[in-house]
């Protein structure tokens, strides 16, 4: 296994520690993409999000990633999601018609962690931390008291 698969693995599992609590779920929630192609609906969501300024999600979403761990995800029109494979664990969902980026799913923990922009109320969520804040790009900051954590800092308490 080579010493970037053994980062990138390492760097997963953190996330998913770190999201996949549920202990400040709601119940029933739904959203979808620009188009409205797809629309999906939670069993729970976690009411707690977190950005992720990583090199692989921002290339991804275009700039910092914000997302929220969900549980009993139900998809319509399932047909219309395409699947990236990120990694060997991991796939990037979006909306083959409008690009809509839509969830990033760790397939060992069968894990959806939804993206915020993606919720029809979006206003129910409260930012609560940033990850990887060395790979931020200089041009912008979120405001507030939150919990901000390098990528060696976020690694480290979970190796």
């Amino acid at each position: 296994m080579s010493a970037w698969y053994s980062h990138l693995q390492a760097k997963e599992l953190a996330l998913l520690k770190l999201s996949f609590g549920l202990k400040n779920g709601m119940e029933k929630s739904s959203g979808g993409c620009l188009c409205k192609a797809v629309r999906f609906t939670f069993e729970t969501v976690e009411k707690e999000h977190h950005v992720c300024h990583c090199n692989m999600c921002r290339k991804w979403a275009g700039s910092s990633m914000m997302a929220t761990a969900t549980k009993g995800i139900q998809f319509e029109n399932e047909s219309k999601v395409s699947r990236f494979d990120s990694s060997d664990f991991a796939q990037r969902g979006f909306c083959k018609e409008c690009g809509s980026n839509l969830f990033y799913y760790y397939k060992p923990q069968d894990l959806y962690m939804v993206c915020v922009g993606a919720f029809d109320d979006p206003s129910q969520f409260k930012l609560i931390g940033e990850i990887f804040v060395d790979s931020q790009p200089k041009g912008y900051s979120f405001a507030g008291d939150l919990k901000r954590k390098t990528e060696e800092e976020f690694l480290a308490e979970f190796s």
